[in-house]
């Protein structure tokens, strides 16, 4: 025996043993992608470099070495990660990269801002296991059948189906998915044994909520304090109950509360409980209080009688806590093109308004709002007046009578992409209105918080990775920070990111949030012709003349479950079925590389199945060779060689009669041993 020292670990080992192999018996990951201890020797990959420091006699040497082809010697003191191996390991990483043609991940999941694994639950829906499917998506977050059916869906907008003809309902699939759990024993999470540790949060709304569930899954105590009189914030009080109905938010604030958080309503900071208190109570707090502000306008007349904020003029409306406003005979004016004005226009006309109108500075293709709701809301009698501006409330005797709007014209595009309004002088319109609604933005309430620091627009300044704000021990997220107010699932994301961040505190070494490393497809090398036309399944609603009268839920839910799995079944499953055990992203990751560097033309040949029980991507294989060697030394079969020199070097079947077929149907250990999902066993 003979012993070495590898990072600072004493190993003892057989002479003549290979480095890497001594490693992985010492429970030491030295990177390495071509090799596998069922085959001889290749080095192909160039990731398991060394560093010898002292070859046992003192000296180091001056080359690196790979640790798959260096055999042990006693005294030898190698590394694995000093700073030359690593930069080596991130050149060969990036250039492997630099040539892999896969999507790691789906582009729904990726412009999802949670980061739901949607392509798994989309393939557990089509198979009728809604359970499971909503196991998955409380990986991301815990309220799937309130944002299934308030989400504007940025997924369904990288949907590549779209590309086919129409991209995959995926929120409306989610919401039918988490109301068949919520009636049959829906899935609920185990928690980990109790940390010891407690947190304070406050907010209970999306954000709130979302960071509550994964802190109390992973043991610790968590307290949600909130301003209101009951959890969901916006979703409770700013949306609808036409669009999301209160029983099935509560059913799912309700399952987060069984977990083992503490709710505790009516309970405002700096009023109730200020925050230094939490923080010495706890041992970190999170401020997820959102922004229940409504923006001024700042035109001449908004602080007479029947001027109102959009957020005010919805809370009680949609919470149905209080009373809602009767506005038989009414004429209401709603200022702003997002889906606050949607949701305020729409409660307008639900309330009993004669009329109401949208003023709005750009035309409809400017509109942030939902083409949907902006659909709906016509077929419900709102006139949308476009391309005008509030320029002057007027009133009368103190209350409002009229709107001076000035008309605008687009001109060049702001940062933003959207062409910019511009007045057109002198030109001016006038309409006769009873009620102005502010729809334009929301900001939030400082008060209570004051010993944060803010950023120029207001909001609370949080650090972008780790979430802390400038006092230690307090985090903050969603609406209330940084950019401000934008969608909750963006919020939701943000609070998911949070709570590993702040789990990491509380064990005692903070880890900041890093957005990970993927590959991804160039769609313009996908050609979607190969693709059978499936129409997207079209959820029904009620008519316009009956929903407009009430507040009653507008859709009516997909019913048919044999439609709903069909319509998950369109999914073209663009991420890889390996992503999960890939090696390659593993070490891109560990490495943080930048393939960009080594951008240029790649190699794109067509995926194939002429072994009928296993689909090749060649854009994917990264030639290590391990198939080929499996194949040969461990099957005894010698079915696949590379063919071709130099960068167009693939690896194909040199024979595919049905004897070789059959062969590999019942062997499959080239896949088993596949390093990157550039092999897959088909069923």
């Amino acid at each position: 025996m003979i012993t070495i020292t590898i990072n600072g670990k004493v190993c003892k080992c057989n002479e003549g043993e290979y480095i890497l192999k001594v490693a992985q018996d010492n429970g030491i990951d030295i990177p390495n992608l071509c090799n596998d201890e069922s085959v001889a020797v290749y080095g192909a990959c160039g990731l398991c470099q060394i560093e010898v420091l002292d070859d046992g006699h003192g000296k180091a040497l001056p080359k690196l070495m790979r640790a798959c082809a260096t055999k042990a010697q006693d005294g030898y003191v190698v590394s694995y990660d000093t700073e030359r191996v690593n930069r080596s390991r991130k050149v060969a990483l990036e250039l492997l990269m630099s040539d892999h043609d896969g999507d790691c991940v789906a582009p729904c999941h990726l412009n999802c801002p949670a980061g739901t694994d949607i392509q798994k639950y989309l393939k557990q829906i089509s198979g009728g296991d809604y359970h499971g499917a909503v196991e998955t998506i409380k990986e991301a977050f815990p309220i799937p059948a309130s944002i299934g059916r308030v989400c504007p869906h940025p997924c369904e907008k990288n949907c590549r189906r779209g590309n086919v003809e129409q991209p995959l309902s995926i929120a409306f699939l989610k919401a039918y998915a988490a109301d068949k759990d919520l009636a049959d024993g829906t899935y609920k999470p185990q928690c980990k044994p109790e940390s010891g540790k407690k947190v304070a949060i406050v907010g209970g709304g999306p954000a709130g909520l979302t960071a509550a569930f994964f802190l109390r899954r992973s043991g610790h105590s968590v307290t949600v304090y909130d301003a209101m009189a009951k959890m969901g914030g916006m979703l409770r009080y700013g949306i609808p109950a036409y669009r999301l109905p209160k029983d099935i938010l509560e059913r799912e604030c309700q399952e987060i509360k069984s977990l083992g958080v503490e709710y505790v309503n009516n309970c405002k900071i700096g009023k109730d409980v200020t925050l230094e208190q939490l923080q010495k109570d706890n041992d970190a707090v999170i401020v997820a209080n959102g922004a229940w502000k409504s923006m001024n306008m700042r035109v001449e007349g908004e602080g007479l009688e029947g001027v109102v904020g959009g957020i005010d003029f919805l809370r009680n409306i949609s919470s149905g806590e209080g009373e809602r406003p009767d506005l038989t005979g009414l004429t209401v004016a709603v200022c702003g093109g997002g889906n606050t004005a949607m949701d305020a226009c729409r409660s307008a006309v639900r309330c009993g308004a004669d009329k109401v109108y949208v003023v709005y500075r750009r035309t409809r293709d400017e509109m942030p709002a939902e083409d949907i709701e902006i659909e709906e809301a016509i077929e419900e009698g709102v006139d949308f007046k476009f391309l005008t501006n509030p320029a002057q409330i007027i009133g009368e005797d103190g209350k409002v009578k009229q709107m001076k709007l000035q008309v605008m014209q687009l001109g060049e595009p702001d940062a933003s992409g959207r062409r910019s309004p511009v007045p057109v002088e002198g030109k001016f319109e006038y309409i006769d209105v009873d009620k102005v609604i502010m729809a334009i933005g929301q900001s939030i309430e400082v008060s209570g918080f004051d010993c944060l620091e803010k950023t120029r627009k207001g909001t609370i300044a949080a650090d972008e990775n780790t979430f802390m704000t400038s006092v230690d021990g307090v985090f903050a997220v969603g609406d209330a920070t940084n950019r401000g107010a934008s969608i909750a699932i963006e919020a939701i994301g943000e609070a998911n990111k949070c709570a590993a961040v702040v789990d990491s505190y509380l064990s005692g070494k903070l880890t900041a949030y890093r957005k990970p490393f993927v590959s991804k497809r160039d769609v313009k090398d996908i050609d979607f012709s190969v693709y059978d036309k499936k129409d997207r399944i079209k959820m029904p609603a009620r008519p316009a003349e009956e929903r407009k009268h009430d507040f009653n839920e507008v859709y009516l839910g997909f019913g048919d479950e044999e439609k709903v799995q069909s319509e998950a079944k369109r999914c073209l499953e663009c991420g890889c079925h390996d992503y999960g055990d890939c090696r390659l992203i593993k070490y891109a990751n560990i490495c943080e590389i930048d393939p960009a560097r080594f951008a240029g033309v790649k190699n794109n040949n067509p995926v194939e199945r002429k072994l009928v029980s296993i689909e090749r991507n060649p854009n994917k294989c990264i030639l290590c060779s391990l198939c080929v060697r499996v194949c040969d030394e461990v099957a005894g079969k010698g079915i696949l060689g590379l063919v071709g020199r130099g960068f167009g070097t693939v690896i194909k079947p040199e024979f595919n009669d049905e004897s070789v077929i059959e062969a590999c149907a019942q062997c499959g250990k080239c896949v088993e041993a596949c390093p990157t999902g550039a092999l897959k066993l088909l069923k």
